[in-house]
């Protein structure tokens, strides 16, 4: 491994808050590891395979949409069935109203793709939702289940209900039970080291010894370096990169007074911090995660700057 190709190659150097965050979005990208969360999901189902199943994790560059959600569904001609996961540390009963703000605005782009008229008097087809949360903390005597009438509404029967599986560990072996036990590791090498550079190769180095996403980190170690210690937040990445042209395009929308205008701006904004990012070393994925922007299309914009294949 090339220590000198990351920009946070200092054993000493702060890893950021969403470190473990970051390698579930990258972990879970990958069509291989998608496939086995969804056997682990449903191991009764033995047919399905890489190519049944699509990500349909939002990609709105335009909002800041929480980057820890992973959505997929399964079946391409006819979805039917759509996951939604989100993977935290810290206990929220909160989590209910963001994946359903996520369900919601999922379906919406779903509507729209396969051009779905929701006002005919026939019912539409929506793939069935399943909704889950990894919680890689300590379960105590938190429950399977978190429904939004029991915890926000204290039980009381209502016009909208939504119901929550929440997995702890996942089955023996399993790439949710590995990646659980990734999370705890890492956090016995922060207790030991702090939060540095030097906690994430121990964590990886472990980890590999004890097969636990031995190949995934094998593969994709400097890329999963990268994305653990990226130094710039968003807000930093975007005043050093894309600031100029996100300022010039908030002043287009309101000298042309179209909302569109600001729109762009940010886009373009979003678009050149990933192309400096880029030309300072960073990998796409370290840049994905660092501007909370879809890994697709930071490699899309990538290419069409550099003329160079999708990587």
């Amino acid at each position: 491994m090339n220590e000198t190709a990351s920009p946070a190659a200092d054993p000493q150097i702060k890893v950021k808050q969403t470190a473990k965050d970051s390698v579930f979005c990258d972990l879970f990208r990958h069509p291989k590891y998608l496939l086995q969360l969804y056997q682990a999901l449903h191991p009764e189902d033995t047919q399905t395979t890489e190519d049944d199943i699509v990500t349909v994790t939002l990609t709105n560059v335009l909002l800041n949409q929480m980057y820890n959600d992973l959505g997929f569904t399964v079946g391409r001609v006819h979805p039917r069935l759509m996951i939604l996961l989100e993977a935290q540390a810290t206990w929220t009963i909160n989590v209910i109203i963001r994946i359903l703000m996520y369900l919601t605005t999922t379906w919406k782009e779903f509507i729209e793709k396969h051009k779905l008229n929701v006002y005919s008097s026939k019912p539409i087809e929506l793939p069935k939702p399943e909704l889950y949360v990894i919680y890689t903390g300590e379960r105590g005597q938190k429950p399977e289940w978190i429904t939004l009438a029991d915890e926000l509404f204290a039980g009381d029967d209502t016009f909208l209900n939504v119901r929550v599986k929440t997995i702890y560990d996942g089955g023996k072996g399993d790439i949710i039970n590995q990646y659980v036990t990734f999370t705890r590791v890492y956090n016995k090498q922060v207790a030991q080291y702090g939060r540095i550079r030097q906690a994430v190769l121990e964590t990886i180095r472990i980890c590999k010894d004890a097969d636990v996403l031995k190949e995934y980190l094998e593969s994709r170690e400097k890329e999963v370096i990268d994305i653990m210690t990226t130094l710039f937040d968003q807000e930093y990445a975007m005043s050093r990169y894309g600031e100029e042209m996100h300022a010039e395009g908030r002043a287009e929308g309101r000298v042309e007074g179209r909302a569109e205008g600001r729109a762009e701006g940010r886009v373009e904004g979003l678009t050149e911090a990933v192309l400096r990012m880029k030309e300072n070393g960073f990998s796409e994925a370290a840049i994905a995660n660092t501007l909370k922007i879809d890994f697709r299309t930071v490699c899309q914009w990538i290419s069409e700057s550099t003329k160079t294949p999708l990587c």
